[in-house]
C-alpha cells in the first residue's frame, strides 16, 4: 500500500482527523487524545507559537519527557511551518546550550525531568540568566522559553499564557500557515553524533519523512486499534518517527512512556494489553524472564542489533507473537532495510533484511567499489530517505553524501538472498542502551572537568547496555586525579548514556605512526583489565 498524497504532515493530520475524528491515537496517564482532539490541541499550540513570533522555518526546541504535551507540541510546531528540534530529556545544561545555539531555535518549550529536575534551571547554569528582552544571556537568538503552568521563572512563558496569546489568531490566519508548507520543507533537525566531537543536525523533510515511517509501518503491519507503548524518547529518531509519527498515520494508540522501568513491562503485557512492542532485545529478555501468561503481543519489533535466535525462537514460543521484525536505519538515511515477515528466524536473527521500497543498498570497499556477496564493506545507500545534509555544514554534509550515495560508516555484509548484516561500524562511535555516543563528543566534555589534560575514550562490550564507554585520562600537571571525582562530574554534566563505565588514569596515550591517540591499544587494554575481572563499573587507575 502506498503512501497517501498526504506530502506534509499538517495535510497528514488533518487528513486522518477529518476521516476517523473519534479514533484514540494518544493514551497517556489520564489523558486519551482522539484525532480530532490532536488536530484542535495542536492547532491551539501552533496559534500561541505564532503569537509568539514564530515564523515559517524557525528551529522550535521541546525538551521533556515522552507525555502527551510533547506529542502536541510536536504537531503544534508543524502546524506552525517551523522545524522541530528536539532536545533529549537526559541532556545537563551544556548540552542543551550547544544544541540550542547551533540550531539558532528561537522558542524552547520545555517540561520537567524525570526526577523533578526543571529543565531551564539547567541551561540556566551554563546560558547565563535573562538577557535584554532575551530568557538567556548567552542564547542571543532565543527569544522566548515556555515553561510548564506550575513554573515561575524569569524570562519565561507560561504555558497557558501562550494559549491564551495564540487564542486572539484567528484559525482562518493559522490554517494558511499549516496548509503552505511544502513536502521538501524541513520538519526536524534531529541531533546525532559525530567523530569530529560536536553533534551534528541532521535535516529532515516532511515529505521523505512520512514515506520513510509509512513503509516502516506497513511492513511492521502497525494498525487502527493497535497499542503502541512508545520506550524510545521521542528526542530519539526511532521514538519520534517509528513512534509519534507512525502512530498517527497508522491511527494506532501510542502510549508515551514518560520513563521506562522493568517493573512498567508487566503492566504494559497484562493489564494495558499492548499489542506493538519495539526496543532492543534486552527488553525482550526481560518479557521471558518474567510470566508472559494470557496476552495481546502482536509484533515485536528490534532495530539492527544481532538478536540471538534462542531468543527469537523462545518469543514465538511462549508468546505467539505473529511476527518479529528487525530493522536498520539511520537518521541521515530514514530506513534502510527490514526483516519481512515470512522470513525464517534464522534471518532476523542474523540480518537486518532486505531494503525497503525504493532504497538502494550497495556494500563497497574503501576505493567506493562494490564488493563480493559476503564480503565485508561499507553500507551506502541512495534513494528518497537520504536526509537533505548537516544543519548548517555543508563540509559535512559533502563528506558523507557523494554522488548521491550516503556513505553511513557502517560495516556490513550481503547474503545470497540479499539480507544485510550490520557487523561493526567504520566510524568510532559506540551504542549505550540504544543510543549513538561520540568518543570524540565525551572526551571534550571530560576535558571542561578541570583535572585533566587529555582524555580518550572507547566503547567496549557491556551485559547491560550493550556497550559501554571505558575513558583514559591524563591529569594536567601537579594535579591528582580522582576517578571518582571524575565520574561523580560526568553523571552531573552529561546524559547519562554518554557518562563512562569506567575512568582509568594513566601518564600518557599511546600514540600511532600519524601522532594520534591509538585506540586499538585502549582497546587492548581495556579488554585486559575485563578478562581479568575488573570490568564493574567505577574508577580505576593504570600508570
Amino acid at each position: 500500500m502506498e503512501v497517501p498524497d498526504w506530502g506534509t504532515i499538517p495535510r497528514m493530520l488533518r487528513d486522518q482527523a477529518g476521516t476517523h475524528p473519534s479514533d484514540i491515537v494518544v493514551a497517556g496517564g489520564e489523558v486519551r487524545l482522539s484525532l480530532a482532539g490532536l488536530r484542535d490541541r495542536a492547532g491551539a499550540v501552533a496559534r500561541g507559537l505564532i503569537a509568539l513570533g514564530v515564523r515559517p522555518g524557525d528551529r522550535v526546541a521541546i525538551w521533556g519527557l515522552n507525555d502527551p504535551d510533547w506529542v502536541v507540541g510536536a504537531f503544534g510546531v508543524w502546524d506552525a511551518g517551523a522545524v522541530l528540534v528536539p532536545l533529549s530529556a537526559r541532556y545537563k545544561g551544556i548540552e542543551a546550550a550547544a544544541t540550542l545555539g547551533r540550531t539558532g531555535a528561537s522558542v524552547l518549550v520545555t517540561g520537567h525531568g524525570p526526577d523533578g529536575t526543571v529543565f531551564t534551571d539547567l541551561l540556566a547554569g551554563t546560558a547565563g540568566g535573562p538577557g535584554a528582552g532575551r530568557p538567556f544571556e548567552g542564547l542571543p537568538e532565543l527569544r522566548c522559553s515556555v515553561v510548564p503552568d506550575a513554573l515561575e521563572r524569569p524570562g519565561t512563558v507560561r504555558r497557558s499564557r501562550m494559549l491564551s496569546a495564540g487564542a486572539r489568531i484567528g484559525h482562518a490566519e493559522a490554517e494558511e500557515r499549516a496548509l503552505a508548507v511544502r513536502p521538501d520543507d524541513l520538519c526536524e533537525i534531529m541531533s546525532t553524533s559525530g567523530s569530529t566531537g560536536t553533534p551534528k543536525g541532521v535535516m529532515l523533510e516532511h515529505g521523505h519523512t512520512l514515506r520513510g515511517y509509512w513503509d516502516w509501518a506497513e511492513i511492521v503491519t502497525l494498525r487502527p486499534g493497535d497499542r503502541y507503548p512508545i520506550v524510545a524518547p521521542f528526542a530519539h529518531g526511532f521514538g519520534l518517527n517509528a513512534g509519534l509519527l507512525a502512530s498517527v498515520m497508522r491511527r494506532a494508540t501510542m502510549m508515551p512512556i514518560p520513563v521506562f522501568g522493568p517493573e512498567l513491562l508487566t503492566e504494559l503485557i497484562h493489564d494495558r494489553r499492548i499489542t506493538v512492542l519495539a526496543g532492543p532485545p534486552t527488553l525482550f529478555h526481560r518479557l521471558l524472564e518474567g510470566d508472559v501468561g494470557e496476552h495481546s503481543l502482536r509484533v515485536a519489533i528490534c532495530g539492527a542489533a544481532s538478536v540471538p535466535a534462542e531468543l527469537i525462537r523462545r518469543l514465538l514460543e511462549r508468546t505467539g507473537l505473529e511476527r518479529m521484525i528487525n530493522a536498520y536505519g539511520l537518521m541521515e538515511g530514514t530506513v534502510v532495510s527490514m526483516t519481512r515477515a515470512e522470513d525464517p528466524v534464522e534471518v532476523v536473527a542474523s540480518s537486518t533484511g532486505r531494503p525497503v521500497p525504493g532504497i538502494e543498498v550497495r556494500i563497497v570497499d574503501d576505493h567506493g567499489a562494490e564488493v563480493p556477496t559476503g564480503e565485508r564493506g561499507e553500507i551506502v545507500m541512495r534513494g528518497y530517505g537520504v536526509m537533505r545534509g548537516y544543519w548548517d555544514d555543508p563540509d559535512r554534509t559533502a563528506e558523507v553524501i557523494r554522488d548521491g550515495w550516503l556513505h553511513t560508516g557502517d560495516i556490513g555484509t550481503f547474503d545470497a538472498d540479499g539480507n544485510l548484516a550490520v557487523v561493526d561500524r567504520k566510524k568510532e562511535l559506540f551504542i549505550v542502551g540504544g543510543f549513538n555516543v561520540s568518543p570524540a563528543e565525551v572526551e571534550g566534555l571530560l576535558l571542561r572537568e578541570g583535572s585533566l589534560a587529555q582524555a580518550a575514550v572507547v566503547g567496549m562490550p557491556d551485559e547491560r547496555s550493550g556497550e559501554a564507554g571505558w575513558a583514559f585520562v591524563v591529569p594536567r600537571p601537579g594535579v591528582a586525579v580522582d576517578p571518582e571525582r571524575v565520574l561523580a562530574w560526568a553523571r552531573e554534566n552529561m546524559s547519562n548514556y554518554k557518562v563512562p563505565r569506567r575512568v582509568i588514569v594513566v601518564d600518557v596515550l599511546p600514540a600511532n605512526a600519524n601522532g594520534k591517540t591509538d585506540k586499538r591499544v585502549l582497546r587492548a587494554r581495556a579488554a585486559g583489565r575485563a578478562r581479568g575481572g575488573n570490568s564493574v563499573a567505577g574508577p580505576d587507575t593504570a600508570r
